[in-house]
């Protein structure tokens, strides 16, 4: 695989109450990035965290924070969440359609590492103008807002499309993410990897991240 393997467990299917714990369990157990969920209640139907929250994370990790911003206005929150310690930082498309060149000046200037998300409805061809300014494209194979929902093969018609216009930075599956579902998205041309319930709810996370990365680097393309 030319670009990194990454896989990022989210912590939506953590243990909130042992927040500490659950990030040393998921590097411990091979991650590479912590995926935190930042939901607002509007632009999504649920409400998770805010910049304490991942400030407090920064403090104890050890690997970069992905932070993927489901919210509205997201030109208004970047410089908060790159300040609370994000390394990566993603925000919809759908909740910066009318303000896109704007939101992505403002998230461009944080200094982050700019990722932009489509939900399952949203083509890419929106993004096709701005694929020199991305270091990733985070496309959903569940519609945002909770975990544990089934993953939608349809969406990998988007990796291949983005991959075919010559898109070489990081492209990131998120939903449903196992290892059975998780080598068409690396046969596509996905080489990043958020899983929250297969990972966390898993008797041995170590054991069912290794299953992952296993599976994805028998199906990966270069």
């Amino acid at each position: 695989m030319s670009r990194p393997l990454r896989i990022a467990p989210s912590l939506l299917a953590s243990d909130f109450c042992r927040l500490g714990e659950e990030l040393a369990r998921a590097e411990a157990a091979g991650a590479d990035w912590h995926h935190v969920d930042v939901m607002d209640g509007h632009f999504v139907p649920n409400l998770t965290i805010g910049p304490p929250v991942v400030g407090s994370i920064k403090e104890v990790a050890n690997i970069p924070l992905d932070v993927h911003l489901m919210i509205e206005e997201p030109a208004k929150w970047a410089e908060h969440y790159a300040q609370a310690g994000a390394d990566v930082l993603s925000f919809h498309y759908e909740a910066a359609e009318s303000n896109f060149e704007e939101t992505l000046a403002a998230f461009k200037a944080t200094g982050c590492q700019i990722g932009v998300a489509v939900n399952p409805p949203c083509g890419v061809e929106p993004l096709r103008p701005y694929l020199d300014q991305l270091d990733l494209i985070l496309v959903m194979s569940v519609h945002a807002g909770f975990g544990g929902q089934s993953f939608m093969p349809e969406v990998l018609d988007k990796v291949r499309q983005l991959r075919s216009w010559g898109f070489r930075g990081d492209i990131e599956m998120d939903g449903g993410i196992t290892a059975e579902t998780a080598p068409a998205c690396a046969e596509a041309g996905t080489n990043a990897f958020v899983a929250g319930t297969f990972l966390f709810r898993a008797p041995d996370m170590a054991a069912a991240t290794a299953d992952l990365r296993q599976a994805i680097e028998g199906a990966a393309v270069s």
